[in-house]
């Protein structure tokens, strides 16, 4: 299967983070392409590829998939050996719901900490909004956790889908320097270990070099 993702810059977009960590846990092969957002061409640029107008967008034999979600769900009905989902029902349920309440929530966050990677500095004062998405994070992550039955660093054990959606998220406390729980922080060390998350990040700070 050809699989092509176009991304916008990796320093900056989180939700082309999340499509390219999806495609990683698949273990598939897929070529890649960038392009660069908050330029002139930038819509229309996109357009070409879909009317969204947004990122990520992955192009497959069955036509266009635009948003993370919905390829991240293309990769777990396409790829079923990969066990994107944790296996057991309840906790497989619990990763959807919190992979959806990322996907549309959590504005005070993206609001006053945008993602950038290269962004190594504490707010001067956390707004309520932040504060209050924060705390709610934390009690999410904690109700995955308590449903896990397998052992492993991340929210339900194993790699899966709903760590890919919230890496942004860990990058976002992490480069802002957020205090966080013993258990919370040791999630977001785990994040930064993931050796697909390394290769983005890594090539997202030579954007800035470049």
């Amino acid at each position: 299967m050809s699989l092509h993702l176009i991304i916008g810059d990796k320093l900056y977009s989180s939700w082309s983070l999340r499509a390219a960590l999806a495609l990683e846990l698949a273990g598939v092969s897929y070529s890649e392409q960038m392009i660069k957002l908050g330029q002139p061409d930038t819509r229309a640029l996109i357009l070409q590829y879909s009317a969204t107008g947004k990122v990520p967008l992955l192009q497959t034999e069955h036509g266009t998939i635009a948003d993370s979600l919905a390829i991240a769900e293309y990769l777990n009905e396409q790829f079923p050996a990969a066990q994107l989902w944790p296996a057991d029902i309840a906790a497989r349920a619990q990763a959807r719901s919190a992979c959806a309440q990322m996907h549309s929530g959590f504005f005070g966050l993206r609001a006053n900490l945008p993602f950038d990677l290269s962004h190594d500095q504490a707010l001067a004062s956390m707004p309520a909004e932040a504060r209050a998405d924060i705390e709610r994070i934390g009690a999410l992550w904690a109700e995955c956790r308590a449903l896990a039955i397998e052992s492993g660093p991340y929210l339900f054990g194993p790699l899966s889908l709903v760590d890919a959606f919230f890496a942004p998220v860990a990058v976002r406390l992490h480069t802002y320097r957020v205090a966080l729980s013993a258990e919370d922080a040791a999630y977001v060390e785990a994040i930064y270990q993931w050796p697909a998350f390394k290769a983005w990040q890594q090539a997202g700070l030579e954007e800035v070099q470049g």
